[in-house]
């Protein structure tokens, strides 16, 4: 049995592109590998999904400023993931068998701390080509957060193989519906009539945007079944108010009511059909009619996009005529306004960027950039047609060579229909993992028109979005 004996370190070898192990005969005593790795907040998350372990120490910044440790700090075994990391790719590498290790965990890693994970090969077993390993990862000063040893079988065939490169993984920390969160800070909670919320979920939407400050509920239906909702799933209406109404449509226009009267600045779409609640806002003698048509904006927060991308309309409208599509178009550009976009950029959408007369849309997209430039569209710079890849990808623009200030760098993306609108949105939301908001514009009040499959942090940030028009509204 080989035992170890101070000498010079030799390290593994490395090829690049290539992972190669270094088998049992190859070992010398002595022999080490390294590899380094610096923590931040990403990997926290990722390992406490993989392994389940939710421990606030790890999580919560409040909680961990209270601990021993004065702040939050990483998982110990994902240090020792680092061990296992040398021992799995370059020292044995491919074909080791991990039996056991012995480790003792000496200092936290913070977010933010570049370890190394070194392994030294201390002895050999012949017999069953078992090597252990002393094994110590150092911080970024030299000081010792892990110590130990880790036993290993040593691989008997020599493994050259190309290095695996692993895609990407993003956490999405919903930094979009945050950001609408943000914009609100400091302002004035503003009173919204939440139309018929008698199930789960339109319930805590509404109290979770309350707790958020900012809306004061007025909750429209019947107060027997609202309170039981509350009851069954523990939801607190201290803030609420409870204004009673016995069936959908007499909420809608109860709540209509509350908003011409003044004492509501927004609706928000509860348990009841969108055509319901819309229909009592487009009344014309009891309405909150203007002199726009009412539209749908998607404001959706797509990740590697610093500002929201709008899409608009995806909900209200179905098949727009050109007259409609002008509200449309002003519409969302107030909207973009309001969120902090001072010249928004306005694609027309159409399934390509020539006009031609066997596709209407098209033509219209050509017929709104000549409106726009004639000052029928104002507050933006408008340009269309333009497919989706041309309106939303500087590259694909180039590469067709079109000349567009709106090219490539879109803010609002104005849809054919609502059909394309729908699926664009849906497609942002599911594939591409933007978060999602919305608002009914052009009414007197910003209306929150979510889905029923919409959760509570979306309808919460469709909340931030209509406080912010309010608002708006208000120094108008």
């Amino acid at each position: 049995m080989d035992t170890f004996q101070p000498e010079k370190p030799v390290s593994a070898p490395v090829v690049s592109g290539l992972v190669e192990n270094v088998t049992y005969d190859e070992i010398t005593i002595g022999q080490t590998a390294s590899l380094s790795r610096v923590l931040d907040h990403k990997d926290i998350e990722l390992f406490a999904r993989v392994s389940g372990d939710t421990n606030p120490a790890h999580l919560d910044a409040a909680y961990a400023a209270e601990t021993i440790f004065k702040g939050v700090i990483g998982h110990g075994i994902w240090s020792a993931s680092i061990v296992s990391a040398v021992l799995g790719t370059c020292l044995p590498g491919p074909g080791a068998i991990y039996l056991s290790q012995d480790l003792r965990f000496r200092r936290p890693v913070r977010p933010g701390d570049r370890i190394t994970a070194t392994v030294t090969a201390k002895e050999k077993r012949d017999d069953k080509k078992i090597v252990v390993f002393g094994c110590e990862v150092v911080n970024q000063t030299g000081e010792v957060v892990l110590s130990g040893d880790a036993t290993v079988i040593a691989p008997s065939h020599k493994v050259i193989r190309p290095r695996i490169h692993l895609h990407e993984l993003r956490v999405l920390d919903h930094a979009g519906h945050d950001a609408l969160l943000a914009k609100c800070q400091g302002l004035e909670p503003i009173r919204a009539a939440v139309v018929f919320p008698t199930d789960e979920v339109s319930l805590r939407g509404a109290v979770e945007a309350a707790d958020a400050g900012l809306i004061v509920p007025l909750l429209v239906g019947p107060e027997t079944v609202i309170r039981a909702v509350a009851e069954r799933h523990g939801l607190d209406l201290s803030a609420a108010v409870i204004v009673p109404a016995a069936d959908p449509v007499t909420a809608a226009t109860v709540s209509v009511g509350l908003v011409r009267d003044g004492q509501a600045e927004a609706l928000m779409k509860g348990n009841l059909h969108s055509d319901i609640l819309l229909g009592e806002v487009v009344r014309r003698d009891s309405g909150l009619r203007t002199g726009r048509k009412v539209s749908h904006v998607f404001v959706m927060h797509v990740p590697g996009r610093v500002s929201p991308l709008l899409v608009t309309d995806a909900a209200v409208l179905m098949y727009p005529t050109l007259d409609e599509k002008v509200d449309i178009a002003q519409n969302a550009i107030d909207l973009a306004h309001v969120l902090g976009i001072d010249v928004p950029r306005v694609a027309v959408l159409s399934a390509v960027e020539t006009v031609s007369s066997k596709i209407p849309s098209t033509l219209d997209a050509a017929s709104l950039t000549v409106m726009a430039a004639r000052g029928q569209i104002r507050g933006a710079v408008v340009d269309g047609p333009l497919a989706f890849d041309n309106a939303v990808d500087p590259e694909a623009a180039r590469i067709k060579g079109i000349k567009s200030e709106v090219a490539g760098r879109a803010d609002i993306l104005l849809v054919p229909n609502f059909e394309a609108g729908n699926m664009v949105a849906k497609e942002l939301s599911k594939i591409a993992q933007a978060d999602g908001a919305g608002v009914v514009m052009g009414a007197r009040c910003p209306i929150v028109l979510t889905s029923r499959s919409d959760d509570e942090r979306t309808r919460v940030a469709s909340c931030a979005v209509a406080v912010l028009v309010a608002h708006a509204r208000r120094g108008g």
